[in-house]
């Protein structure tokens, strides 16, 4: 059973293995295999599930508010996120206006089936709106009871310590950032989250086994194996691709016997690492099979010793991306359309 964590400098508790639904739900499996995923996370403990509007243009939503149908709202905490394209991709179909974000809101709660969300994010930084006029309609939302609390998704630092400051003005508290954190990328480490642990937000990192990588099925040499994310064209765009080398999939699989000291799959150590670190709440992990969910939730309340965690540095070496500026290199200049 996963143990829980609180989210920030708040009294939200949310379970350290945090169910999301990203490249699965309403894309990549079938309905009732996604809710067969989502019963099995609420077998094993999970109250925590994470979404976003963009995710299948839309229907993951839905697909996560059919599946928790029937549950005690109040056991639950819902995520989901506001930035990118949604609908035809009008010129306000995207980005942080409070047009966007208002209308954004209402769609949501309507495909997830609540009144309100736990925790809406901004799910990347707006370069085309006024921070001023994100926030305010944030706080509007939060006042009108659609949404509990706020937070971010791969902003840096200093974003969020602009955004952090707005947000105290206007009466609420930024509590969470959402970035892509795992041993192979460390983006986050100098900057991001120094700033949140003196400001009061915590992580929920997504991408933990660096979409796949760490799980070790990848073998140096070896095509991808077919099905799997790296065989698919598309996914070396969403970053898979920069993994994929010999030297980093041979030094992946040189952590097999520290997984094998800690009786851990490979996956289930990839989870327990970003866990170790004490500003991180929970562990985005999704799932194609209900098994996968049961076995994701081993890697909660493991402590990996010191030693472990240095021979883990040692293995892995120079291929760990840790420049604080890939947050701003692999976000969005502009507002996408």
């Amino acid at each position: 059973m996963p143990s829980y964590r609180y989210l920030g400098n708040s009294g939200l508790k949310i379970s350290e293995i945090t169910y999301g639904n990203w490249l699965t739900h309403g894309s990549q499996v079938e309905n009732d295999v996604a809710t067969a995923c989502v019963h099995a996370a609420l077998d094993a403990g999970i109250t925590s599930f994470d979404t976003a509007d963009v995710y299948a243009n839309t229907k993951a939503e839905q697909v996560l508010g059919d599946a928790l149908k029937g549950q005690r709202r109040e056991s639950l905490e819902i995520f989901t996120k506001v930035y990118w394209p949604t609908g035809p991709a009008g010129p306000n179909d995207s980005g942080l206006s409070r047009k966007h974000i208002m209308e954004s809101i209402n769609g949501s709660l309507q495909r997830l089936g609540t009144d309100y969300v736990d925790l809406y994010q901004a799910h990347r930084f707006d370069t085309e709106t006024p921070l001023e006029e994100t926030m305010q309609a944030f706080a509007d939302i939060v006042r009108q009871g659609k949404a509990l609390y706020i937070g971010v998704s791969e902003w840096t630092a200093d974003q969020i310590r602009a955004g952090h400051a707005l947000a105290k003005d206007l009466g609420f508290q930024l509590i969470s950032s959402q970035p892509q954190y795992s041993m192979l990328w460390r983006v986050i480490e100098d900057e991001v989250v120094p700033a949140s642990r003196e400001l009061g937000l915590s992580q929920i990192v997504w991408s933990p086994m660096a979409q796949g990588v760490l799980s070790g099925k990848y073998l140096p040499g070896q095509d991808a194996p077919a099905g799997s994310r790296a065989a698919d064209a598309k996914a070396g765009k969403g970053g898979i691709g920069r993994f994929m080398t010999d030297d980093v999939l041979t030094r992946v699989q040189s952590l097999k016997p520290v997984a094998d000291e800690l009786d851990l799959s490979m996956a289930q150590l990839a989870i327990a690492w970003v866990l170790q670190n004490d500003n991180v709440a929970a562990a985005l992990v999704g799932a194609s099979r209900p098994e996968q969910v049961a076995e994701n939730v081993k890697a909660a309340g493991v402590t990996i010793p010191a030693e472990l965690l240095a021979r883990i540095d040692d293995t892995l070496g120079d291929v760990v991306v840790r420049d604080p500026s890939m947050t701003t290199q692999t976000a969005p200049s502009k507002r996408p359309s």
